[in-house]
């Protein structure tokens, strides 16, 4: 039979919250992210419309945003609000619920972004 530590450790802690499975670490003093390196790309933002496997619906992708996790996190939000409607940020692609490619694309380059539009 396994250990406890063999199945991937500790988790939760009610003294400190949930931990980092990686460094053991409280998620809040995790260091492992800190050592995460940028994205790299050419920089230009790329903003589409896509619908597969998505039941028909239209999704506004934007993709090569040179930000770490959490500034990508928070971009999304706020590309969100702009937009009065839902989404996500998925590896490393903010993805906006409606087709909202030409709105998305003026608060990117509102914020300073170089943004192109891909697809058609």
């Amino acid at each position: 039979m396994k250990s406890f530590a063999d199945l991937g450790g500790l988790v939760y802690s009610t003294e400190s919250g949930r931990m980092c499975p990686d460094c053991r670490q409280p998620v809040a003093q995790c260091t492992c992210k800190q050592n995460k390196p940028l994205p790299t790309g050419d920089g230009i933002v790329r903003v589409s419309r896509e619908t597969k496997g998505r039941g028909g619906k239209a999704v506004t992708l934007v993709k090569g945003v040179l930000v770490d996790e959490a500034a990508l996190t928070q971009l999304g939000k706020q590309l969100k609000a702009a937009c009065g409607s839902g989404g996500t940020v998925k590896d490393g692609v903010i993805e906006v619920q409606g087709d909202h490619v030409e709105r998305v694309m003026a608060a990117l380059q509102k914020l300073g972004h170089k943004v192109k539009r891909a697809g058609g």
